[in-house]
């Protein structure tokens, strides 16, 4: 598998991802004013060219957690934003280099966001999560903390199979809830993650 700044400009010239950063560079996220009783945080969808020579999305699955709204939930690296951090985009590498050992200011390019958002259900806190498209070199070594219990690679190809897409019941603290869900193998995604999948595939869409 091809590394290094070769690897990068293999990804960023496939036909899907040029006219994905072109389309987000053109259409920025929609970002959400800030309001003094938000918090902020911010993930990393990570894009890389897999093995077969097609763009694959970097998964986490978080580890389980007393105490943490997110805990066990298939996700994209990220986490909340720190007073250090200077901005959102400071906080999407901080995140991602302290969950997967991954610098992303050092071999990853940012494309560009999506749209802002936030949870819909009162058993999260008031939080803001502002996605980033990021492209990096095939090689990628991940290095995951104790705060990641394993990682995968989704093919963009898998995004587009309607058959992936559907309606689930999933357990929320004992109770059942009828979630808009994305498959993947073994794992399944919903909630905010979905959603963010779901503006992803959008974009994918346009830019076919």
């Amino acid at each position: 598998m091809t590394t290094g700044r070769p690897a990068l400009d293999a990804l960023l010239a496939h036909p899907d991802i040029a006219r994905l950063a072109r389309a987000l560079e053109g259409t920025p996220g929609k970002p959400v004013e800030p309001e003094p009783h938000l918090q902020w945080a911010a993930i990393a969808l990570t894009l890389r060219l897999g093995d077969d020579g097609h763009p694959e999305l970097l998964m986490i699955k978080r580890a389980d957690a007393a105490g943490d709204p997110w805990s066990g939930h298939v996700a994209c690296p990220g986490g909340r934003m720190d007073p250090g951090d200077a901005d959102l985009t400071q906080t999407a590498i901080r995140e991602t280099r302290e969950e997967i050992g991954v610098n992303l200011a050092r071999v990853g390019r940012i494309l560009g966001t999506l749209d802002d958002l936030s949870p819909r259900t009162p058993y999260l806190p008031p939080i803001v999560i502002r996605p980033f498209v990021v492209a990096v070199p095939s090689a990628l070594a991940i290095e995951a903390s104790s705060e990641v219990a394993s990682w995968f690679w989704v093919p963009l190809a898998a995004l587009r199979e309607p058959d992936a897409w559907s309606t689930s019941t999933i357990h929320v603290r004992g109770v059942a809830r009828q979630e808009r869900t994305f498959v993947y193998r073994e794992h399944v995604v919903w909630g905010l993650t979905e959603r963010v999948l779901t503006q992803l595939l959008a974009q994918l869409s346009l830019t076919r």
